[in-house]
């Protein structure tokens, strides 16, 4: 099962997300999924932080925004990321968090209708991310240079593929890791972001059995 039309998409995520406002303190997934030998190493208590998945109108398709990090950052540095960040004590939620993080880096100031959040995901850094998809409206980005080099446009027919869920592997802790990488049109999309977009994936176009529905 894969990505057929953004009507299709749209009814899955109003059925199968779950709502904004609800409260999720369990993470369903990992960076760890992939490896199941492999003890969990985050330490505890975990970090909060939230992301937005952006969808824009491109027509029949969806375009996903997608930041790309300085080299110059102390953490994650060249890396694609979803504009998002850390939750802080003054946010009143984590979609306002993620809101507040997206305006920041991005420039997403307009409207947005937000479709629902998706399943928690812990990263091997120690952070539990809540992922909040929307549709954002009339939005032309305007970059912050401090948190992000650049913004890019990954189609969502593209990522919703179970075919581009490529499963990679590197040297980790004296082993190899395995992960999640969707490469497009030059940009190296893995880790968390990839394994984020694969929760996704699955909580839409899945059933519990890991069949398509």
């Amino acid at each position: 099962m894969a990505f057929s039309t953004r009507e299709d998409f749209d009814r899955r995520a109003a059925t199968r997300l779950a709502p904004a406002d609800a409260v999720l303190d369990d993470f369903l997934r990992t960076d760890f999924d992939l490896n199941p030998g492999w003890a969990i190493s985050a330490p505890k208590p975990y970090r909060r932080a939230a992301v937005l998945i952006v969808l824009v109108d491109r027509g029949e398709d969806y375009g996903v925004l997608l930041t790309l990090r300085p080299e110059t950052m102390t953490q994650h540095a060249g890396q694609i990321a979803f504009p998002g960040g850390r939750i802080d004590e003054d946010d009143v939620s984590p979609l306002a968090a993620a809101l507040r993080e997206a305006r920041e880096e991005v420039g997403l100031d307009g409207p947005v209708t937000v479709l629902g959040q998706a399943d928690p995901y812990l990263t091997s850094s120690g952070y539990v991310v809540s992922p909040f998809l929307v549709r954002a409206e009339n939005f032309t980005p305007v970059i912050d240079p401090k948190e992000v080099a650049a913004v890019f446009e990954t189609p969502l027919s593209f990522l919703m593929t179970p075919g581009n869920h490529q499963r990679h592997e590197r040297a980790y802790n004296g082993g190899l890791r395995a992960y999640y990488a969707m490469p497009h049109n030059g940009r190296y999309i893995w880790g968390a972001t990839a394994g984020m977009i694969k929760s996704v994936y699955d909580r839409l176009y899945l059933d519990a059995d890991g069949d398509g529905r």
